[in-house]
């Protein structure tokens, strides 16, 4: 037959998984970030701090061998919500710093080249593009967030026994679930940054201001107007509210939790909105 005559035919071998395909973006992100000296760096810097938490969790399990202790040496030891909730926001602090290094070279790179068109004309959706991105970011996260606080909770009840676990268990889940809620929302302004800032720099500034500029604008709203509404501008006291509640540690000053998680929802939603209206495989331009 005459190659003229020979229609398109769609194509019936074989072909990847979904997930394999889903997996690509990540695989390669991952690899080109820890070729970056800064990000393997502030990774190796992260472990101090559980390993510090880890050393306090053998001294308290172990203070009997040091008698006469007073009472308030022996509050300070307990491992409670409040121990866990110091470590959670050092942590958090350093997931940030991490992401305004690692964030702004998540999706620049596809809108500086235009690659977009080029991923979209694939079985891939922009709910997938955003998730594949995301998951970037959750795997650079979780090794220095809630996987050593985990680790820390699994050695305090191996040390102190089953019956602290069974009064202590919403510990663990709170550690768990109050660290995906802060991934995901550093991870949403990374990427919401990195998308509308091409400049590495500049995104990463951009960044942490979201986190910084934010927290400084609600205090002078609270001070000027003297009210408390302005923390829910502030994500990081939005967070920490919610931690605090599901660690069983006193509410600071500002919204109760319900409020809080209501706001860490609209900034959510928000940054989603950013991202959708940035990620057009084709714009037109009147």
């Amino acid at each position: 037959m005459a190659v003229y005559r020979r229609g398109y035919q769609r194509y019936r071998g074989a072909t990847t998984g979904p997930l394999a395909r889903f997996l690509v973006l990540p695989r390669f992100a991952w690899a080109r970030l820890l070729e970056q000296k800064i990000v393997v760096v502030i990774l190796a810097l992260s472990v101090f701090w559980p390993l510090a938490c880890a050393g306090f969790i053998y001294v308290s399990n172990h203070a009997d061998l040091w008698p006469g202790l007073s009472k308030d040496l022996t509050k300070f030891l307990a491992i409670d919500g409040g121990f866990f909730h110091v470590f959670m926001a050092t942590q958090a602090t350093v997931a940030v710093i991490l992401s305004a290094f690692a964030g702004p070279n998540l999706i620049a790179p596809d809108l500086a080249n235009n690659a977009l068109p080029l991923y979209f004309s694939r079985p891939l959706s922009r709910s997938g593009y955003v998730l594949a991105r995301m998951l970037v970011l959750v795997g650079l996260l979780s090794p220095i967030t809630w996987v050593p606080g985990l680790l820390l909770f699994a050695m305090q009840t191996g040390l102190a026994g089953w019956d602290w676990f069974r009064a202590n268990w919403m510990l663990g889940v709170a550690v768990f679930a109050g660290f995906v809620l802060w991934i995901v929302l550093v991870a949403l302004v990374a990427m919401a940054c990195s998308a509308y800032v091409r400049w590495r720099i500049v995104a990463g500034a951009l960044v942490l201001g979201f986190f910084f500029i934010l927290a400084g604008a609600s205090e002078l709203i609270n001070n000027v107007l003297r009210v408390d509404w302005g923390y829910f501008f502030n994500p990081v006291k939005s967070i920490e509210q919610i931690w605090r509640a599901m660690l069983g540690v006193p509410l600071a000053r500002g919204p109760e939790a319900m409020g809080s998680v209501i706001a860490v929802l609209a900034m959510a939603g928000l940054l989603l909105t950013v991202l959708y209206r940035k990620l057009r495989p084709v714009e037109v331009i009147r």
